[in-house]
């Protein structure tokens, strides 16, 4: 089994579909679901009393498992079902359930309030009427749950359904994650986030939560070519790419260049310097990652430095401008790329390679697939997508990252991981596992400069 995947609704109805078919009923699946809700609840409630909100489909059969397990361990607990079961598996839940059941809420509500009206299938608008249920239920108790996903969220997309949606303070995840944990704006009306195993197991071609890598120490007889030679292509603006390579030397490369001219900028004393001419600066064989992008503006010149970067280097992340004058023909075959786009320049890339898809994490994907090369979507909700259709979710990072500099951070952060002879896709998890890190350990109202400090940290924690 796998809590670490991420389902699309036809991923998961195809998943529970294959345990049914391998000998475990429908009826024992809303069994393991509703029990393992029901746990979260119980401890939860403290003696409190409990209202569940039962739908005609299997999320209202869920409820009703929750609703009759709590009432036998000794909870008091009301049923509000405005409509039957429709599904054979909820009516039989339904029947098994020997409290009462009423259509509409009464005026004294209290204790804690479970949402079972509609789940992860729902795609079509939440009609008024329900959605005035649902607020008003919120509103009335002390704390309130969500079961797979709050009614009126379209699990895929994050989309909500209707107008004004209540925030929950809880949401219990059945089987396995959905797309819409961790997209906005649904992820925003969740609250606390608890996974309930079902038994699924793991899903070909889904989508997988990035998670906390397992590094390792250098070698004993490690030097800093074997841990990795980086170099960072300055540009126009040597600010951001000294910025760039500071995180680079936090993240474990084990020799870091500056391939451009700094002006009067100071310079640690551990960082070196090439003022010369870029492409005798990138002859050294030597070198595993180059990075060109952070301050490199968007002139000839810098156009002249990215085609010698790319022409001269194997293993390339692209960042900021010089996404923006990457175009499809500069990349070869045999090249290794990792791009790290915000939303504008995910969006000029998808013109350059002519991508159109309906929603962000459909066009990084299609941007992937189409430009070979490794797609790091940065923003609220974070992405990496491969040309060979895999996609890696992270897990909400710190707003505070909201903050100049903060993606030249992260760019430097991917090109010490490929320098340390990470693969591309790996590379990537990694950076952003470790960009998310830091920011936790910052703080709130940090610099850029004070987050690519404690990227050092983040890498500890996970040695």
């Amino acid at each position: 089994m796998s809590d670490g995947q991420v389902l699309t609704v036809a991923q998961m109805q195809a998943a529970e579909r294959a345990l049914v078919e391998g000998g475990i009923s429908e009826q024992e699946l809303m069994e393991r679901a509703g029990a393992g809700c029901a746990d979260w609840v119980w401890r939860i409630a403290a003696g409190r009393p409990v209202t569940v909100l039962c739908g005609p489909g299997n999320n209202g059969g869920d409820g009703y498992v929750i609703a009759r397990i709590l009432s036998e361990r000794g909870l008091a607990v009301k049923v509000i079902a405005p409509t039957e079961p429709k599904t054979d598996t909820a009516r039989a839940a339904r029947s098994l359930y020997k409290g009462s059941v009423v259509i509409q809420p009464s005026q004294d509500e209290r204790g804690l309030f479970i949402d079972c009206l509609f789940g992860s299938g729902l795609s079509r608008e939440l009609a008024p009427q329900h959605c005035e249920l649902v607020k008003g239920l919120v509103q009335s108790h002390e704390y309130s749950i969500a079961i797979d996903v709050p009614s009126g969220v379209e699990s895929d997309s994050g989309a909500l359904l209707g107008d004004d949606l209540p925030q929950y303070d809880l949401t219990l995840a059945l089987g396995a994650w959905k797309r819409a944990h961790f997209r906005l704006p649904a992820r925003l009306h969740m609250g606390e986030q608890r996974l309930v195993s079902i038994g699924v197991g793991n899903v070909k071609g889904a989508a997988r939560l990035i998670g906390k890598p397992s590094l390792t120490s250098p070698a004993p007889d490690s030097h800093k070519y074997t841990r990795g030679l980086a170099c960072i292509v300055a540009g126009a603006m040597p600010g951001a790419a000294l910025l760039a390579a500071s995180a680079c030397q936090n993240s474990g490369a084990g020799y870091v260049k500056l391939l451009g001219k700094v002006g009067n900028r100071p310079v640690p004393a551990d960082l070196v310097v090439e003022g010369g001419l870029l492409e005798d600066g990138l002859q050294d064989d030597r070198i595993r990652a180059a990075l060109i992008g952070p301050g490199l503006g968007r002139g000839d010149e810098a156009l002249e430095r990215l085609r010698t970067t790319l022409s001269n280097t194997k293993s390339v992340v692209l960042d900021a401008d010089a996404l923006h004058l990457l175009k499809p023909e500069m990349l070869r075959q045999e090249g290794a790329y990792c791009a790290t786009p915000h939303d504008g320049e995910l969006m000029a890339l998808c013109e350059s390679f002519d991508v159109s898809a309906a929603d962000r994490c459909s066009r990084t994907l299609a941007l992937a697939q189409a430009s070979g090369m490794i797609i790091i979507a940065k923003g609220p909700d974070n992405y990496v997508a491969s040309p060979d259709g895999r996609l890696a979710i992270a897990p909400p990072a710190s707003s505070w990252l909201s903050v100049a500099g903060s993606g030249d951070v992260l760019a430097g952060i991917v090109a010490a991981r490929m320098a340390n002879a990470r693969p591309a896709f790996e590379a990537a998890c990694e950076a952003l596992w470790l960009h998310g890190e830091a920011a936790r350990r910052a703080g709130p109202t940090f610099s850029a400069s004070q987050l690519a400090g404690h990227v050092r940290g983040a890498m500890m924690s996970a040695l």
